[in-house]
């Protein structure tokens, strides 16, 4: 028995929906944009830094999107089907899409992707797939069958352009993947197509005139400056030489001004997916944080609510634990984590650790001003507690190798936690991702075996309330053990111009192809 999980319009139906919404939109325009940092590749099979995500998801799709209430929605696959016992999922995928250099999209580009190219490049994906996938076969040129080798609920959710982007087999099978020429000129099936990247200036994409959506997209190019530093980014939009400004684009401090400028819009939806949470990392291999007393003292001489009041200004709340509150089986009965710096003093002392002993190599996160502000924030925190700090300056790939490479004592960073725990969460913690290569793994080397059979009975638990009980019991383990220095749950504003429509629409916002975006003329 097979359960249906796309209703199928009538042609008619479809007919009639494209006649009436055609003639609405205006055509033609450029759309300028910021990417703030410069990202160090556009390709999210390869890098999965929020910069790339952004830019990429314009050029490459995956098989599904999905609603802000994290509906599955048709992607390049038109339909799919579950088996009742959720090992085998058939997608269905639509006619006529080609690569943007013409070659055809095909099943075999889904069987390369999920069962070669992702397992072995993507930090997040090869997680799930290398402990999941039995099998990804090709049925027919347009359909393609995916077994598991137990149950995992959270496999559905995880078909967005950042997660799964779909990889033209005929440019990659048989490369160096990392190597490969056509990471400097990427070629997907998105609505927009790689133009040109002029690098500390701006990226181009162009309108891709045979996208498999016909009349799509309305815009003729996307823009996105580079501009270094948040007051030169708000001037920008505030004088209209860019229509839209992501969170993180600007300080903080300046989205209350520019929000209430006459012609602005303001949204914090298109962020249901990614449920950002900003936080600590300890590398807990080597002293002094392999010590979970020295772990708990930082937390605890870290005034948190200061933090989002005068850093973050009012733009999130406290974290609680490794879960943020909009996370699913979020839990917030986990053991308090106050601010009390005498406490954390004396915790210092109980770890038996001498601070004047340590240096700490504190790698910046090159993230803008607010992230400056929280650096220098916890460095004075660490030196409170006699420690000395050396903050070290990178720029956004610099960060990623260090971090990827273990190469720091602490760092500080933010992560998408992507719907279900099983995706965007458990990645970070379990031992089997203590690898590196990626700052998205296990990059602290936490390491608690008991916890990584909980994680993995909780991902393939089908019963919510025993998936609940194991992430109750996961979430109060890793506050207790300081897994990570748990800070915020991020909430990240929207600023565009109120002639620019259908910017948010699915759970991925910003990061969606932006094939219906058009400007009202």
């Amino acid at each position: 028995m097979k359960i249906k999980h796309w209703l199928k319009l009538t042609v008619g139906a479809l007919a009639m929906a494209h006649a009436l919404g055609a003639g609405a939109q205006t055509r033609g325009g450029t759309l300028s944009m910021i990417v703030q940092p410069e990202p160090p590749i556009i390709v999210t099979a390869i890098n999965q830094q929020a910069p790339t995500q952004f830019v990429a998801g314009k050029i490459y799709e995956s098989l599904l999107t999905y609603s802000h209430d994290l509906k599955p929605q048709p992607g390049l696959a038109k339909s799919w089907d579950m088996s009742a016992d959720g090992l085998t999922y058939t997608f269905h995928l639509n006619e006529g899409v080609t690569w943007h250099d013409g070659k055809p999209f095909t099943a075999d580009d889904v069987v390369f992707s999920m069962g070669d190219m992702l397992p072995k490049t993507h930090a997040r994906a090869r997680v799930i797939l290398n402990k999941y996938l039995e099998s990804v076969k090709k049925v027919d040129d347009l359909t393609v069958e995916i077994k598991l080798k137990a149950s995992f609920p959270a496999f559905i959710l995880m078909f967005e352009p950042g997660f799964a982007p779909m990889m033209p087999k005929h440019l990659y099978e048989g490369t160096d993947y990392l190597k490969n020429p056509a990471n400097q000129n990427p070629v997907g099936t998105g609505p927009f197509k790689f133009k040109e990247w002029k690098r500390g200036e701006y990226i181009k994409l162009e309108r891709n005139p045979n996208y498999w959506k016909e009349g799509k997209p309305y815009l003729d190019a996307l823009i996105f400056n580079i501009i270094p530093d948040s007051a030169s980014r708000a001037v920008a939009f505030e004088q209209g030489t860019v229509n839209v400004l992501r969170g993180g684009d600007i300080d903080n401090v300046d989205v209350k001004r520019l929000r209430s400028l006459p012609d602005v819009e303001y949204t914090t939806q298109g962020w249901e997916m990614f449920s950002p949470q900003a936080y600590l990392i300890f590398n807990m291999r080597k002293p002094p944080f392999d010590n979970i007393k020295v772990r708990q003292a930082v937390m605890t001489a870290l005034n948190r609510q200061m933090i989002i009041n005068n850093i973050f200004f009012g733009l999130g709340k406290l974290s609680t634990g490794p879960f943020v509150a909009t996370e699913m089986f979020y839990d917030a009965n986990t053991p308090a984590i106050e601010f009390d710096l005498k406490k954390a003093k004396a915790l210092i002392k109980e770890s038996g650790v001498n601070p004047a002993d340590h240096t700490i190599r504190m790698l910046a996160f090159p993230y803008g001003s607010t992230w400056e502000r929280l650096d220098e924030y916890t460095k004075q925190s660490l030196e409170q507690l006699g420690f000395k700090v050396n903050l070290e300056s990178t720029d956004a790939g610099g960060w990623a190798s260090r971090t990827g490479n273990w190469d720091f004592d602490l760092t500080t960073t933010y992560a998408y936690q992507y719907g279900d725990p099983a995706l965007g969460v458990e990645r970070l913690y379990i031992e089997a991702n203590n690898v590196k290569g990626s700052p998205f793994a296990n990059v602290q080397g936490y390491i608690n075996p008991e916890l990584d059979k909980a994680w993995t009975a909780a991902a393939s638990e089908v019963d919510p309330a025993k998936r609940q009980e194991l992430y109750t019991q996961i979430q109060t383990k890793l506050v207790e053990d300081m897994g990570n220095g748990f800070l915020v749950d991020m909430e990240f504003p929207t600023l565009y111009r109120k002639n620019i429509k259908n910017l948010v629409k699915t759970a991925i916002g910003l990061n969606d192809t932006f094939d219906d975006v058009y400007i009202e003329k």
